[in-house]
């Protein structure tokens, strides 16, 4: 998850300078002193219905202001996000009514599988891993959607990343060529989806089907990603999990993945 371009130490004020906000456009706010423009509010509604809302201003007066003015105008409820450190514009997200939903972490994964330990995992008997890009679109796109159903029916997609909510459309594989997949018996039974761009990497989304899960199918798809990814001379990968996912939790550290941040999910009713 993203965090919103605030700045971690508010200045004092804007003086004496009377400060104005409008609504610029049906998903924006401006906040402006004598012409000039000390702070903008975007709104944006993410595929699976939710609204999450930004500020971008050095000022701790025009924060509130902006963060006063888009409830004003918007249908509850409400998102922000927010990195956990910075603990002044967490504050002002409070002062404006929003409170902590949610825990994301995000991890860094070496590659290199003697770090790792997976140097020696293979893929259990019957399982065979297809490496990135070689998936067949239609079985894969079978499994993304039975994945999704059951995650819906359990967690939710609240707990998931945002790449990875439903699209309105239905289409959720992007991209066939960055995902990874186990199959089992002619089927596909577990995925593991990277975004690669030169020396970086990051684990998307890691699943398994409920029937095949505690059989080291997610153990092995990430040992045959992340030692492509070393070969490929990617150090490292980023994966973001959400802190209530315990098994998510304890396969990246396991796996030796270090917490880097915590991003958190604020809600406004």
């Amino acid at each position: 998850m993203n965090s919103s371009p605030f700045s971690s130490a508010f200045p004092s004020g804007t003086g004496s300078r009377p400060v104005t906000v409008t609504r610029a456009a049906p998903t924006q706010w401006l906040a402006l002193a004598d012409g000039q423009k000390l702070g903008r509010g975007d709104a944006s509604r993410r595929p699976d219905g939710r609204m999450f809302v930004s500020i971008d201003t050095w000022h701790e007066d025009v924060f509130d202001r902006l963060a006063a003015a888009m409830p004003a105008e918007l249908p509850g409820p409400l998102h922000a996000v927010v990195h956990e450190g910075d603990s002044d514009t967490r504050a002002a997200w409070e002062r404006a009514g929003f409170t902590v939903a949610r825990r994301e972490r995000e991890y860094v994964l070496p590659t290199d599988p003697r770090v790792t330990g997976l140097d020696a995992v293979r893929p259990p008997s019957g399982v065979t891993v297809v490496p990135l890009g070689r998936a067949e679109e239609g079985p894969l796109r079978l499994l993304d959607r039975a994945v999704r159903a059951e995650v819906e029916a359990t967690v939710g997609w609240r707990t998931m990343p945002a790449e990875v909510l439903p699209r309105p459309d239905g289409v959720t594989v992007v991209d066939p060529s960055t995902y990874a997949v186990a199959e089992l018996s002619g089927r596909y039974v577990g995925l593991v989806r990277v975004v690669s761009r030169g020396r970086e990497a990051r684990i998307g989304l890691v699943a398994v089907l409920a029937e095949q899960r505690r059989h080291g199918i997610a153990r092995a798809l990430l040992a045959d990603v992340l030692r492509a990814l070393h070969h490929s001379g990617v150090a490292a990968a980023r994966a973001e999990v959400d802190e209530s996912n315990s098994g998510a939790v304890r396969l990246f550290e396991g796996l030796g993945g270090q917490g880097r941040d915590t991003i958190l999910e604020l809600v406004r009713p």
